[in-house]
């Protein structure tokens, strides 16, 4: 029997229910948009139905998304982090990739992101996201891979050369548990190219929307609310219940707006709200004043920096989610400790449960494959009997009920599961 670790017991706690240390880990998908889930389309054409240039503007029905993000398991409460490095057209809120016409292979991510390590319950957990310097080359990859034919190998972002001279930021993002409540969140932006560069950094925090959609049923929540607090965030969830989240470093603003959708934009109808979701990429992107909550509340929230990054420099940004129960006046005094208690426990739980003898090579492979196996248990929650009867008036189903999945009413999911084909 390997030699039992700090770790092991938590997943003992957690087995016997004292704790919930598995309530919160990297569950967030990765891709919500173009998903059979979001489909309301009359052609069961889930692609063209929800694009990925929606993803930013459009209120999801069944899950969220975001880059290396963490969400509670059953995705109420979601953190992720977005970027804009002063030349893309919009804020980096989610990964690119091809959907299956557009790609000479079918479907695909066209981004750089590494799952590093993770523990079994999350309680350390580190990726990440390579983010170039120069414009994202969304329109040239798509371009060059519709005209390659399927014998032809596929265009990837390294092709492009957005990279060259090494133009780019290593994007780190960690996270470790203080307590099954208390979630640690660090993020180092590293400039790898030879000059300075300007990076904007949004940590970012928002609930699902389950109360737009006519239902009351359990999974539809009301509307929780996040709020301004003496310089942190205070998240109401009927469910979930009360957190802090609080920042060391002093942002240059904090952004609310709702996690709605902007029908104006899309559809040219009135929507529910003023503020809408792509509000922050309105302000920093476009510089829309006007875009944000001035009264500082919402169900999404966002502390905004801009860093002017020095060469082989790492801009470091320091996030603390805790319920209200365990939360501290002083949350970052003991920051940097939890951080590497939580490493070195991650370290010496690889180390009991490895095989006497294994090479360093071997063992390096091995953790950081059994880190990506966390890293792909992600959030699904999709009821196809309410899926095919719509939402009126805002989905009809009237024309809906002989497509795809049709015959799938027994299927009302809303579990953690590992995603083999997230792409």
């Amino acid at each position: 029997m390997p030699e039992s670790t700090a770790e092991d017991d938590r997943l003992r706690e957690d087995a016997n229910r004292e704790k919930n240390w598995k309530r919160w880990g990297p569950y967030l998908s990765e891709r919500q948009w173009g998903t059979v889930r979001e489909d309301y389309s009359e052609d069961g054409n889930a692609w063209a139905y929800f694009p990925y240039e929606h993803g930013r503007m459009r209120a999801y029905r069944w899950g969220e998304d975001g880059i290396l993000g963490f969400c509670d398991r059953q995705a109420r409460l979601c953190f992720s982090l977005s970027l804009w490095n002063e030349k893309d057209p919009f804020l980096k809120e989610r990964l690119f990739g091809l959907t299956g016409p557009e790609g000479n292979h079918g479907e695909d991510v066209k981004e750089l992101y590494f799952y590093l390590d993770a523990t079994p319950t999350a309680s350390w957990a580190r990726g990440l996201y390579k983010y170039p310097q120069a414009r994202f080359p969304y329109e040239k990859l798509r371009e060059e891979n519709a005209r390659r034919g399927k014998g032809e190998r596929e265009y990837e972002l390294l092709d492009t050369g957005v990279f060259d001279g090494n133009r780019y930021f290593d994007v780190f993002v960690h996270y470790a548990k203080a307590s099954d409540e208390d979630l640690l969140i660090e993020i180092h932006a590293f400039n790898r190219g030879p000059e300075a560069a300007a990076l904007h950094l949004l940590p970012t925090f928002w609930y699902r929307n389950t109360w737009a959609w006519g239902r009351t049923r359990l999974g539809y929540w009301p509307r929780p609310e996040i709020s301004l607090d003496q310089g942190r965030l205070r998240l109401k969830h009927s469910s979930l219940g009360e957190y802090l989240a609080s920042f060391e470093q002093t942002p240059r603003r904090m952004l609310f707006t709702e996690n709605e959708t902007n029908a104006k934009k899309l559809f040219g109808a009135e929507s529910r709200s003023p503020w809408v979701k792509d509000a922050f990429d309105d302000l920093v992107v476009h510089g829309d004043e006007a875009a944000v909550n001035p009264a500082c509340v919402g169900t999404k929230a966002a502390a905004w920096y801009r860093e002017v990054v020095q060469p082989g420099k790492a801009a470091v940004l320091r996030t603390r989610l805790t319920h209200v129960k365990e939360a501290s006046p002083r949350p970052f005094d003991d920051f940097e400790q939890v951080i590497d208690l939580r490493r070195r426990e991650a370290n010496q739980f690889y180390e009991a449960h490895f095989e006497a003898g294994a090479a360093d090579a071997e063992k390096a492979a091995a953790r950081q494959a059994y880190g990506g196996l966390v890293w792909s248990k992600q959030v699904y929650v999709f009821c196809v009997k309410e899926w095919l009867m719509g939402d009126p008036p805002l989905y009809s189903p009237a024309s809906r009920q002989k497509i795809r999945n049709s015959s799938w009413t027994n299927i009302d999911a809303r579990e953690v599961i590992s995603m083999p084909d997230k792409w």
